[in-house]
């Protein structure tokens, strides 16, 4: 008993109460933790008291629930907002919770004890400060990490800085490290209440010369604790233990009146608040802003605390376990190396135990072979950690986190701290589920799931999404519970009122798509009603332009989720044709910039409506186009030049998810410029298009063949007219040619045009920006068409030396898009140049030129014919037998195709 009453001496000569043991601690410290689970097997207290919201008592018993699994925090947030909110994060590791479970264990009475929850949140939000961490996080300040304060007059100090700097460290972790967490455990007994009482020394010191340390609030907290020491006193006596911060030790040890403390807690501002206990995450305790605790390494502090002996040796072995599931070879040999390697470094550094500063640098040194690359695995995996905790059903939430937790499980969807990819087949009713609820959970701001660029696909019916479960997650749930009780009518709800409150008709028409997706049946109304609204007044070119892609992808949405696009089909076909009509008049008088930004609307239009055909409404006239959805697509335009195309218009979704679908569009014209058709519908594409579009139903419907023909007399427009920036110019002109509206000959005259003599440099120059810049495959048209890449080549050899520097930023910009193959092939050409011979000119015209070396003067049918059934069968496409036996292919078989009825079957 000897040390005891010595160490109590300490505590006296330190002027605090002989009765309540006083516990300083540092938050999240296992060697803290250690220490408070020591001193209370000696001590036995009557009562525990925690830091701690006192709202949370209730929800105590909870921690000895076998479910509850740390990390986990308590959350308190305003019912009245649930957005201002504050956490308490625990781990396993936390002297907090080592003494919550030790007081449960024991059949104990544990109580916290600091400012309520309901005061902290309104002194918060009265300062307009973003409430980062609440009572234990808020002490990170004032027992080493960094506080969640507001400005105070003077910069809150950092105590084991000022300790370590004292003791001649440079890095406070290394100290604390040194003095409390390597702290030796073997030899000499050592009273357990000890090293609390050389801490609280310290930091009374530390508090004599620098007063609150520039955390103000800390008064008023203190003097909460010291309210709630007393009661406790009255009704166990002085057998009780506190646990808290190590700065609050000298203040809670001060002989202050009541009603002194009552006097500094009157006034204080108060909302009403709400508690519970939520998972948390070792990548969240890492963070030193947000919610975060501020601990650089929770995954090597908990394996300090879990590691009952040779913690260095057990740290090594992990780490060569996480190397080999990389496929990084590591053998018995690099783990002793690498120990005793960290052995050494301590010993030279003039460490008690090797730490995590020599345990990284053995491992960098011997398992990693000097790369920080896998050393950063190490760091994500172990040293941080991707644990996340669980808490028992039983624990209080909001009504839609209880109904989002219940389809979690139904769709077997685990919220994972890890990031992870989900690929969805929609035709599948559990997969088609679980996209409705990520898209529902979009509507309402909880940010779980994220779409991700998937696997290339063309089908609407697969999905890819990039899911991560952060904790702050529960605040952005208990927010959109404001909406409603349940996802499904909390995302009705919020859709309707932002279809109210939207300005911009953007914006209406991306939340009809998210409708859609969400599959809202409930809201989609009143947001098509403000779609309408919006539309009809709306008379600016680039709103419209930005919003009918979103409605054109929403039309293909009721394939795959059965869902009713037709209120959207007239929108979406007027929206369109108000674009074709005041799209030309917009394209002029356009800055750098301005030509940049329509350039990419031109580009979403045309893409767009190549979506909606088929799918909206066909303009009245006497065109006779019909549409029937049996697999295939046949669109055939009559005139007096064939020009045949094949297999770009293909997007079949079926319930087996076959997906198939070919083009066969037979146009002919006798002026390059212009397409003629059997309509009455001039300067249009308007034909007697035979068009079956492949989709899940077997229905008919008027085909847009009029739309698509406006758009194409539109981009004839652009690529024509002198007065259209360059840029636009050029892209309208490489959409024609890669539709097929548009000859090689005339698109090579239009070149021409564009990189004349007389055309500014700087002009044409935008021309070919927007010609082979920017799109997929820009660069293979000058691979695959050598007399492109030769007037290109030619007006590049001809630009004047002065105005060579203005045209090489925007050639730089073009071509450094181009992938390195390409660009490699097209100096080869360029260096090459054109070659002598070549076979014999076959155009059609008297004066036509022979063909560039190496490419043939127009499509080799047999060969093209031997391909065919490859792609058939990759396709999925059954090769008919003909006459003879054979299957049908090449001329033969394209001929048979277009001959065949509409709506045919074999």
């Amino acid at each position: 008993m000897t040390r005891a009453e010595t160490t109590q001496d300490e505590m006296t000569r330190a002027e605090r109460p002989a009765g309540p043991l006083l516990l300083g601690v540092r938050h999240h410290g296992p060697g803290s933790a250690r220490a408070v689970r020591a001193a209370l097997d000696a001590a036995r207290p009557q009562a525990v008291l925690v830091e701690g919201p006192p709202e949370a008592d209730a929800l105590l018993p909870l921690a000895a629930d076998e479910r509850m699994r740390p990390p986990v925090a308590l959350l308190a947030h305003a019912v009245d907002d649930p957005g201002q909110a504050a956490f308490w994060p625990l781990a396993s590791f936390s002297p907090e919770w080592i003494a919550i479970r030790w007081a449960l264990e024991h059949g104990v009475p544990v109580r916290f004890i600091d400012l309520p929850a309901a005061n902290s949140l309104a002194m918060t939000q009265g300062n307009g400060e973003g409430h980062e961490d609440g009572g234990a996080e808020e002490d990170e300040g004032a027992d080493g990490e960094e506080g969640a304060e507001g400005p105070a007059a003077r910069a809150p100090i950092d105590p084991i800085g000022v300790l370590a700097r004292t003791a001649g460290y440079d890095d406070p972790e290394r100290w604390w490290e040194d003095v409390v967490e390597h702290r030796t455990r073997d030899g000499e007994v050592v009273d357990p209440r000890a090293p609390f009482a050389a801490l609280a020394e310290a930091m009374t010191a530390l508090r004599e010369v620098y007063g609150d340390g520039g955390h103000p609030r800390d008064a008023v907290r203190e003097a909460h604790m010291r309210i709630q020491l007393r009661k406790a006193v009255k009704e166990f006596g002085d057998d009780i233990a506190v646990v808290c911060g190590a700065w609050h030790v000298p203040a809670l040890g001060t002989r202050t009146t009541l009603t002194a403390d009552r006097a500094l807690l009157k006034g204080l501002p108060k909302v009403k608040a709400e508690l519970t206990w939520v998972p948390w995450s070792h990548r969240r305790l890492a963070r030193h802003s947000g919610y975060g605790a501020g601990i650089d390494s929770p995954g090597w502090y908990g394996h300090l605390f879990d590691a009952p002996d040779r913690p260095i040796e057990r740290w090594m072995t992990k780490v060569a376990g996480l190397m080999r599931d990389e496929d990084r070879f590591v053998s018995s040999a690099h783990v002793i190396e690498a120990v005793r390697l960290a052995e050494t470094l301590a010993a030279m550094r003039g460490r008690p135990l090797a730490g995590l500063g020599e345990t990284t640098d053995a491992i960098r040194a011997v398992m990693c072979e000097g790369s920080d690359v896998p050393l950063a695995l190490v760091q994500d995996r172990l040293i941080v950690g991707e644990a996340l905790g669980e808490v028992p059903d039983t624990a209080p939430a909001v009504p839609l986190q209880r109904d989002l937790t219940r389809q979690q499980r139904t769709l077997r969807l685990k919220p994972e701290a890890q990031e992870r990819e989900l690929e969805l087949d929609l035709r599948k009713d559990n997969d088609a589920a679980r996209s409705r609820l990520l898209h529902r959970l979009r509507i309402l701001a909880v940010g779980w799931g994220e779409p991700a660029a998937g696997r290339a696909s063309t089908g609407t019916f697969r999905e890819s999404w990039r899911l991560r479960w952060e904790p702050e997650l529960y605040v952005q749930v208990a927010e959109a519970g404001t909406w409603g009780t349940t996802v499904l009518s909390a995302a009705t709800a919020k859709a309707g009122a932002q279809a109210a409150s939207a300005t911009a008709l953007a914006e209406v028409t991306a939340l009809a798509e998210q409708c859609l997706l969400a599959e809202l049946p409930d809201a989609l109304p009143v947001v098509m009603r403000a779609l309408a609204d919006r539309a009809a007044l709306d008379s600016d070119v680039g709103r419209l332009a930005d919003a009918l892609p979103a409605l054109a992808r929403t039309l293909r949405y009721g394939d795959v989720r059965s869902t009713d696009t037709a209120a959207l089909a007239g929108v979406a076909a007027g929206l369109a044709e108000r674009i074709c009509v005041g799209l030309p008049p917009a394209c002029t008088g356009l800055d750098a910039d301005g030509a940049a930004e329509l350039r990419g609307r031109v580009d979403a239009v045309h893409t767009a409506i190549g979506l909606l055909t088929g799918a909206a409404p066909a303009n009245p006239g006497p065109a006779t186009d019909t549409s029937t959805e049996t697999g295939t697509d046949a669109d055939t335009e009559t005139g007096t030049d064939a020009d045949t195309e094949t297999g770009t218009d293909a997007d079949t979704e079926t319930g087996t998810g076959a997906g198939a679908g070919m083009d066969a569009d037979t146009s002919k014209n006798a002026n390059a410029n212009a397409d003629t058709d059997t309509s009455t519908n001039a300067n249009a594409d308007t034909d007697t298009d035979a068009d079956a579009d492949t989709g899940t139903g077997t229905g008919t419907n008027a085909d847009t063949g009029g739309l698509r023909g406006r758009w194409t007399a539109v981009l004839h427009k652009l690529a024509a007219r002198d007065t259209v920036a360059g840029v636009v110019r050029g892209r309208a002109t490489r959409l024609l040619l890669d539709e097929g509206r548009l000859a090689e000959d005339d698109a090579a005259r239009l070149m021409g045009l564009a990189l004349s003599p007389g055309t500014p440099p700087a002009d044409a120059a935008e021309w070919i920006e927007g010609f082979v810049g920017g799109a997929a495959g820009g660069g293979m048209l000058l691979v695959h068409d050598e007399r492109l890449l030769g007037l290109v080549d030619a007006w590049l050899t001809g630009v004047p030396a002065d105005r060579f520097a203005d045209v090489l930023p925007l050639l730089r910009r073009t071509f450094s898009a181009y992938e390195a193959g390409v660009r490699r092939t097209l100096g080869e050409l360029v260096r090459r140049g054109p070659s002598a011979g070549g076979p014999a000119a076959t155009g059609t015209g008297a004066g036509a030129a022979a063909p560039a070396p190496g490419f043939g003067p127009a499509l080799d049918e047999a060969r093209a014919d031997a391909v065919e059934p490859v792609l058939r069968l990759l396709l999925g496409l059954h090769n008919d037998p003909g006459p003879d036996g054979d299957a049908r292919s090449g001329r033969a078989g394209r001929a048979a195709n277009v001959e065949e009825p509409l709506g045919a079957t074999g």
